[in-house]
């Protein structure tokens, strides 16, 4: 039995929000993204208030040492939707513990609720733990990637 939890994250949970965005700032080394400047309250409350955004976090002693935040995306060809998972970290303590496998398994009732045939991820190349969790779970597909500016 695991020693920590998952909840999802709701309306009014600063506290939690925080700790995501601390801990994707971390383990992604990346804190000009996740920390230089965060959401204020009525963007919060408005992301964790959507059907379409779910943030859930691992807890373990108190602290949240995992977290994932994912997007269900409506399809305009059927009446289903896509849910993707856009950032997934676990604490550098906290790992080899399966409780990235846990966040993805917590999303799997909340994405099948919302009409979702699937969840899908990317990962970098050179992120060997990723691709061999994710290979561990589904099928690959070899993609390229592209960011147009606006």
């Amino acid at each position: 039995m695991p020693d920590w939890t998952i909840r999802r994250l709701a309306p009014g949970d600063e506290a939690g929000f925080t700790a995501m965005l601390d801990l994707f700032a971390e383990a992604f080394e990346d804190p000009v993204a996740y920390s230089s400047r965060r959401p204020g309250p009525a963007w919060r409350e408005q992301l964790l208030a959507s059907p379409d955004f779910v943030a859930l976090v691992a807890e373990q002693g108190g602290a949240v040492v995992g977290a994932l935040a994912a997007y269900l995306l409506r399809k305009f060809e059927q009446e289903r939707c896509e849910a993707y998972i856009y950032d997934l970290a676990v604490s550098a303590a906290a790992r080899r513990q399966g409780i990235a496998m846990g966040l993805i398994e917590a999303l799997k009732p909340v994405a099948r609720a919302a009409g979702a045939y699937v969840i899908f991820v990317q990962a970098d190349r050179e992120d060997d733990p990723a691709i061999a969790l994710y290979t561990r779970l589904g099928r690959r597909e070899d993609v390229l990637h592209f960011d147009i500016p606006v």
